[in-house]
């Protein structure tokens, strides 16, 4: 089981996006949580770089987050548009 830490100011940018992709969202962290950061399952997951992963929400939402080597910690430090994603 890994912890799951969202970056305090994502919390109101997420209150902010489609209803639908708030949900989906809560099932990657729900899914975070169980299987870790690896979840190749989602859609365009990919591996950003040594400890940072990202994946789509629904077409125009993407999440980004990161876990260090050897740690249980997975935090999430992006969910918004990826026309902004941090990559």
């Amino acid at each position: 089981m890994y912890t799951v830490k969202i970056k305090h100011k994502l919390e109101g940018q997420i209150e902010k996006l489609p209803l639908i992709v708030q949900d989906t969202f809560a099932e990657l962290v729900d899914d975070l949580r169980e299987k870790g950061p690896i979840q190749s399952h989602w859609p365009n997951y990919s591996k950003l770089s040594k400890n940072s992963y990202h994946c789509h929400l629904k077409y125009r939402y993407v999440a980004c987050w990161r876990n260090e080597k050897n740690t249980i910690i997975i935090e999430v430090y992006y969910v918004g548009s990826r026309e902004k994603a941090p990559y």
